[in-house]
């Protein structure tokens, strides 16, 4: 897989995602670079990441595009744990070690799967 040339902008974004615990949208990481790319640069970076399998995107349950690092992220980029979306704060976290048990039907087959649990996140109760 081609990865994206070292750029200040992708080494910028790296860093602003690995440094945060909670995944972060494109318009936290804009505000966060203060000036220093573009909005479309932004896009470029997160899309390339993300199919460098670097960082993961989470949808939110307003429909809010995050992105967080991959820590145990496999090969095929699948992302094998639970997001939870506080309602209150909007923060997304993944939450790593505790895997859904699925049972599909038979003749059914997995090839990924996002969870998203909302609810008020222990900050904010």
């Amino acid at each position: 897989m081609k990865q994206a040339r070292n750029t200040k902008s992708k080494t910028e974004i790296v860093n602003l995602i690995n440094a945060s615990d909670v995944a972060l949208s494109h318009a936290e990481i804009q505000s966060a670079l203060n000036g220093l790319c573009d909005r479309v640069t932004i896009y470029r970076v997160l899309e390339r990441l993300s199919e460098e399998g670097m960082v993961h995107k989470i949808v939110n349950v307003d429909g809010v595009v995050k992105y967080a690092k991959c820590h145990n992220c496999n090969s095929n980029h699948n992302h094998d744990h639970i997001h939870f979306s506080c309602e209150t704060c909007k923060k997304v976290i993944c939450i790593e070690n505790v895997l859904p048990k699925i049972q599909l039907p038979e003749k059914f087959v997995i090839h990924d799967y996002n969870f998203v649990l909302s609810g008020i996140c222990p900050e904010c109760s």
